[in-house]
């Protein structure tokens, strides 16, 4: 694993040794800035006093953890909402995958079983999914066989999509170029 954000060096380094924090990262990034995002697994592990287990998450208090997340700074704009969200992820990968974010991934034949599995997280749509099997593909070297095809075009090798993409503060601003030019798009349909 060897992501590097443009972020504090212990939360890049609490990505790069943990997948479920790299999990919960990928679940928060929504409607809030990336950086935002991939920062908060490490202000969750600071807060709980240790990095959380799957386990830990899905037996938890709601209202206690909805609690935490919203503690200031809240780890997302959408506290309740995201803490729920978590909540259910982890209680999916208890369910599935012996409590283990890696296990997601572990052992897949194909892109196509990644992506199948990913999707069937809750709160991963499509293009969460893709943007998520990119991620492990490009940074975390989890290449089954068809994996930038279920990518779809967030597994190009050299494109500026994602936070797939994403090694450097030159690399981030392309991201955000790229992302303001398909929201102008979109407005003017």
């Amino acid at each position: 694993m060897s992501m590097s954000l443009p972020i504090a060096p212990e939360a890049n380094d609490l990505l790069n040794k943990n997948p479920l924090a790299l999990l919960i990262g990928m679940i928060l990034d929504q409607q809030i800035p990336l950086e935002k995002a991939f920062s908060s697994p490490y202000v969750l592990a600071q807060r709980l006093g240790h990095a959380p287990t799957a386990a830990e998450l899905a037996g938890f208090d709601p209202d206690a953890l909805i609690a935490i997340f919203g503690e200031p700074p809240a780890l997302h704009r959408f506290p309740k909402a995201m803490a729920g969200r978590v909540q259910e992820v982890c209680r999916t990968l208890v369910e599935r995958y012996d409590g283990d974010a890696a296990n997601l991934w572990t052992g897949v034949d194909s892109g196509a079983e990644l992506l199948k599995r990913i999707a069937s997280l809750p709160g991963f749509g499509k293009q969460k999914s893709q943007i998520f099997v990119a991620l492990l593909g490009k940074q975390y070297g989890v290449q089954p066989a068809g994996w930038r095809e279920a990518a779809d075009g967030y597994g190009v090798d050299g494109s500026r999509k994602s936070v797939a993409d994403i090694v450097d503060e030159q690399s981030l601003g392309e991201v955000r170029t790229y992302k303001k030019a398909m929201k102008a798009a979109a407005k003017d349909r």
